[in-house]
């Protein structure tokens, strides 16, 4: 993955990545499919950034209801918001959909001046406000998807988005069935007959985790 292409390092040499990383105690870490990143309850002192495969992040209530809140796929950040509130518990937990390589940066070493007085620091902090702006419109969206009472509507939100961030009706989504449903709130045999439904009545088409909406 290079760093050059993520929000957080977002138009900054290559030469400039290095020495901010070194600033930042940076370290990584590869994790196996379904181990556990970061666990709810748990303060988080530093920002995570996928660098290969993908994170969930989820949640359970006390029922054993599960939940997906969202993804972060190469590139994307996780953990930054409950990083820069030092003690926060978090709320949800980050696990790894897949064997995924993960580089954490020292939060507090990001949000103060770093001793070598690096003239890019202030633009690493400008990007995290973003990143952390863009991750509140996507709860937003999650929200705006969850609000539909039929599975069928919240399907069709979800997939409306999809699709206009695709730029046409052929879109692959990043999650699985089980986790599709999970992030809409849904029950995974209702909402796949569900989507049968509307391939029936031509609302859909879709083969895995590849959609094309019809008409």
């Amino acid at each position: 993955m290079n760093l050059s292409e993520t929000g957080l390092f977002r138009g900054m040499e290559e030469k400039e990545i290095e020495r901010l990383l070194q600033c930042l105690s940076a370290a990584g870490k590869r994790y196996r499919k379904g181990e556990v990143i970061l666990r709810e309850g748990e303060p988080a002192e530093q920002i995570g950034i996928v660098l290969s495969g993908m994170v969930l992040l989820e949640n359970d209530d006390v029922w054993g209801n599960h939940s997906v809140l969202g993804s972060a796929a190469p590139g994307a950040v996780f953990a930054e918001a409950y990083a820069c509130i030092p003690g926060e518990p978090l709320l949800i937990s980050a696990a790894a959909a897949e064997e995924t390589d993960v580089l954490f940066l020292d939060v507090g070493k990001v949000l103060s001046v770093c001793t070598n007085a690096c003239p890019f620091h202030e633009k690493l902090v400008r990007n995290l406000l973003e990143v952390c702006a863009r991750k509140s419109l996507e709860l937003s969206r999650r929200i705006l998807h969850t609000g539909p009472k039929s599975i069928r509507g919240r399907l069709l939100s979800y997939f409306s988005e999809c699709a206009k961030k695709a730029g046409g009706s052929d879109f692959v989504i990043p999650y699985n069935r089980q986790q599709l449903a999970d992030y809409l709130g849904v029950d995974r045999s209702a909402m796949c007959s569900e989507l049968s439904r509307m391939r029936r009545d031509g609302l859909i088409e879709y083969g895995k985790n590849r959609f094309r909406l019809m008409g």
